[in-house]
């Protein structure tokens, strides 16, 4: 089952302006900037009392962020649930008829592993599962 919000991703054309920009405005620095190679971003985490931010910067325009924020804008992203086991929250929704973009869980920033909801079938909103890696 779907835990707290591990956090809300939101995509920037410029991380090191965002970084600035967010630093200002949580009066504190991002505690961790990762490159994720296999979704083409470099991202940079900011903690809010127990709240995550993700900000993600695209390292290709074939990135499915340079592709959001070409259609859509700089943004709300997405949203990540944590959950406890990710292989059985898979399943579960598949039974419950969503889509999902990856039905096999990917490495993902902060140590994590991840699978996304195709926003089609969440009123548009791009869901992300996410799970500490073992």
């Amino acid at each position: 089952m779907f835990g707290k919000i591990e956090h809300l991703g939101i995509a920037v054309k410029d991380l090191e302006q965002s970084n600035t920009l967010f630093t200002k405005l949580l009066g504190r620095p991002p505690y961790k900037q990762e490159a994720v190679e296999s979704e083409h971003v470099i991202t940079s985490f900011f903690l809010s009392g127990e709240n995550k931010i993700e900000l993600l910067q695209a390292t290709s325009p074939e990135s499915a962020i340079a592709k959001y924020i070409e259609k859509k804008g700089e943004g709300i992203h997405h949203i990540a649930f944590d959950v406890s086991d990710i292989y059985a929250e898979i399943e579960r929704l598949k039974a419950e008829g969503f889509h999902l973009i990856n039905e096999t869980p990917k490495s993902g920033a902060d140590n994590k592993l991840i699978a996304f909801l195709h926003p089609k079938g969440t009123n548009g909103v791009l869901i992300e599962l996410c799970m500490e890696k073992p």
